[in-house]
């Protein structure tokens, strides 16, 4: 039986591999088995919460682990690195800020498609450096040709978000902001998320 003090109830911990580097969002319980497995190295950024355990026969103290907002880990749970960042449309639209990246304008998540430049019936690959959001409009009239056949511009180039920038796509409600400095010190200079 454990008594949890929140100092904010949906926040996720970001967990770092020993160079520093953002690996993946954890739970508060997923980090407490961290703490407890004394597996956590180096912690930076602020208290999260607090999680006090059971008392101990022997010196009659309750235990407590204070989870910050980010940490640092050995051993391989969930693996050590950066996993290479997935390609889905929620996070390319995020990504490309939620703007078509042919006419500019912004658009809803409904609203907008994955387009593929180099359509992939002429070979082009279901990667980010190939991939744009793209009104329906747009992406219609495009068609199955490349940008310059259909005298389309591309406004922004696609690129593919490093770890630091993948995890606040994916997480960008629910970021703290000592996370988020964190996070985009690493950004890249491609990245629009700045």
């Amino acid at each position: 039986m454990f008594h949890i003090e929140k100092s904010d109830e949906h926040s996720h911990i970001l967990r770092l591999n020993l160079a520093g580097i953002p690996v993946e969002w954890l739970t508060w319980q997923e980090a407490t088995t961290l703490y407890a497995r004394d597996l956590v190295t180096w912690t930076l950024g602020d208290t999260l919460r607090t999680v006090h355990g059971g008392i101990s026969r022997q010196s009659g103290q309750r235990s407590m682990i204070v989870l910050h907002s980010i940490i640092a880990c050995e051993g391989e749970l969930q693996g050590g690195r950066p996993k290479r960042p997935a390609l889905n449309n929620r996070i390319l639209f995020r990504r490309d800020q939620n703007l078509c990246m042919y006419c500019g304008k912004d658009f809803a998540d409904r609203d907008l498609s994955c387009d593929h430049i180099i359509p992939t019936s002429r070979g082009g690959r279901n990667v980010w450096v190939n991939v744009v959001a793209a009104c329906k409009r747009c992406n219609h009239y495009k068609q199955n040709k490349t940008p310059q056949e259909a005298g389309m511009e591309l406004l922004a180039l696609p690129y593919e978000p490093n770890s630091a920038e993948y995890l606040a796509l994916v997480n960008s409600k629910r970021i703290r902001v000592d996370q988020m400095d964190f996070l985009k010190a690493q950004f890249s200079k491609n990245c629009r998320l700045q």
